[in-house]
Formats: C-alpha cells, sequence, structure tokens
C-alpha cells in the first residue's frame, strides 16, 4: 500500500536518503526541516504517515505532537532520534515506533511497507 508520508528532518543526507527511498517506492513524500514548517505542511496534508525527528532547529518534536494533539489531530508518527527517548515520552504521545539513529533504513522501510496500523518496533 502507498502512503502519503511527511518526513521532518533537519539532517539534510539524511533526510534525502529517507525520501528517495520512499518516493522510488512510490509513496508520496512531503519534506520539512523544522517544526514551524512541519506544522505548516500537517495544517494542510493529512498524511498516512509522519516520520518525525526529535531535535529539530526551532522547536522540538514534541512540541508538534503536542500541537497536533491541541488541535485534536491524530497522525500516526515513527519518531526518530539521535537522543535516547525516554518511556515516558513514549507512554505520553504513543508514537506508532521510535528508531533510534543511526537505524538501518530496512527497519524504517520495513515498517512502513508491511504496516498493519499497530505494530511497534524497538530499536536496539
Amino acid at each position: 500500500m502507498k502512503h502519503c508520508i511527511v518526513v521532518v528532518e533537519d539532517e539534510k543526507a539524511l533526510r534525502r536518503v529517507i525520501v528517495h527511498n520512499l518516493t522510488s517506492r512510490g509513496h508520496s513524500v512531503l519534506e520539512a526541516t523544522t517544526a514551524a514548517e512541519a506544522l505548516s505542511v500537517l495544517s494542510e496534508e493529512r498524511p498516512d504517515l509522519l516520520l518525525l525527528d526529535i531535535n529539530l532547529p526551532d522547536r522540538s518534536g514534541w512540541d508538534v505532537l503536542r500541537v497536533l494533539r491541541d488541535m485534536g489531530r491524530e497522525v500516526p508518527t515513527v519518531i526518530v532520534s539521535a537522543v535516547r527517548v525516554s518511556p515516558g515520552r513514549l507512554a505520553e504521545f504513543k508514537p506508532r515506533a521510535y528508531l533510534p539513529k543511526p537505524f538501518p533504513l530496512e527497519s524504517l522501510l520495513r515498517l512502513i511497507e508491511h504496516d498493519h496500523g499497530d505494530e511497534e518496533e524497538d530499536g536496539p
């Protein structure tokens, strides 16, 4: 199944690799490099999945999720972060999955390509 995916990642090289791999598999991908850009895209789009970095230049990914929650919007989210994410944050925001950086690209693609709605994958 092909998805509309919003990729929020400020690291240009990683974002390019992810976007290239997703679009080459037929997914529609929108990009954002900051929390503000992400919220702008998400205010106009209803993606099937949000791939969200936590450490963004202007605000955190958690802030993006708080704003979405305050708007009454639920977007299935995969958290990617170079910083270890606390169990409390995962419990608060209930992302579909959490992938600690660096992660094998195949792990991300497997999450998206074989999305069964309620599966979670924990990193190493």
